[in-house]
């Protein structure tokens, strides 16, 4: 029989997805004959992006993580009120999920970072593996009385988990009995960046050629406006509702990642987000970071960034309301001389490669 591994992706963004795809292709390379399903509400041309093979889609929302209107911008009362909604249909959903696990033999479940996942795992009777930085729990402690309940539940769900492979730039994860350190995952480019230059008529040297990324939600009211100050420079999004200026290059092709233009960058411009942050450092490219103070993840990723890569921090104010000087300013050096483990997609792999023997 062929090991059948359930992946339950939050509903959050899209860089768990990421991570958790790149994970799951490096397992499925080491054992193809693996049958994996993946149960998110993250879309299917986003996962084929990652993940090439072929896989069950299972749209499915186990969670809201933070709702938010773009990347930066969170809604604390939607959030509260739709992870209420769910705790209260916590035994359909979960049962809904134990007899799909039953009827298609899951061996396994690998979650990032749902927190029912532990508990239909348990329910199911099969082992619940979570791989994360940090647990939702976390994100809604910060956020006062009203969310403590709920980070309570979520905390509880998580304890009932198996195992936490723990990536890093992480906070204590303490709901976790069973934690395992790993180092970062990541996508890799799928594109030569020689075909990559050809293709889209780039020809600026590295260090002028800037990628502009926040992830799935992107950002409203970019300040575009700034690129026309370095008109000998190269930007790049994806994003789709970016104007048309000369020097600035809109990727809109679902086969393209940001990862795979990271390989012809001298900088990468974001939010604070994990994927992005992880490739990038993968890539070696220096990273650029908004602070964002109201989601405890972000100090964790940025103290991270600071230890490991050359990066420059700027406020929100800096990013919105300046001419952008900052891309004239030397990125400063990691703290850390000693670079953090990149083999993150091989020890999950392998671990559960570990597991099936």
């Amino acid at each position: 029989m062929s090991p059948i591994i359930y992946v339950a992706v939050t509903s959050h963004g899209f860089g768990h997805a990421a991570r958790t795809a790149s994970v799951v292709a490096t397992i499925k390379k080491l054992r193809p004959e693996m049958l994996v399903i993946f149960v998110t509400t993250t879309p299917r041309w986003f996962l084929e992006s990652y993940f090439q093979d072929d896989f069950i889609y299972r749209p499915r929302s186990f969670d809201v993580g933070v709702v938010q209107s773009d990347s930066l911008k969170m809604d604390k009362a939607a959030t509260l009120e739709k992870m209420q909604h769910i705790r209260s249909h916590q035994n359909a959903i979960v049962a809904g999920e134990v007899n799909f696990i039953k009827q298609n033999r899951v061996d396994l479940i690998l979650a990032d970072v749902p927190h029912l996942a532990g508990v239909i795992g348990k329910t199911a009777g099969v082992p619940c593996w979570t791989i994360s930085n940090f647990g939702w729990d976390f994100i809604y402690r910060n956020w006062g009385s009203e969310f403590q309940e709920i980070a309570d539940w979520v905390f509880d769900c998580y304890s009932q988990c198996d195992r936490l492979l723990r990536l890093p730039f992480h906070e204590p994860m303490s709901a976790f009995k069973n934690i395992t350190d790993v180092g970062l995952p990541g996508g890799s480019p799928s594109h030569p960046a020689d075909a990559l230059r050809s293709k889209w008529k780039i020809a600026t040297p590295k260090e002028r050629t800037i990628l502009l990324t926040f992830g799935g939600l992107g950002l409203q009211q970019i300040p575009y406006d700034n690129v026309q100050r370095f008109p000998d420079w190269q930007f790049i999004t994806f994003a789709r509702n970016a104007p048309d200026f000369p020097n600035l290059l809109k990727i809109t092709d679902p086969q393209y990642r940001p990862v795979d233009f990271m390989q012809i960058c001298g900088r990468v411009v974001s939010k604070p987000g994990f994927s992005t942050f992880a490739e990038a450092i993968h890539q070696q490219v220096p990273i650029v970071t908004l602070t964002r103070d109201d989601f405890a993840e972000a100090a964790l990723l940025i103290e991270g960034i600071k230890d490991c890569a050359h990066h420059q921090v700027i406020s929100p104010d800096e990013f919105f309301h300046s001419g952008w000087e900052f891309l004239e300013q030397a990125p400063s050096t990691p703290k850390k001389s000693q670079g953090i483990a990149l083999d993150g997609n091989e020890a999950i792999a392998h671990a559960v490669l570990e597991y099936f023997h």
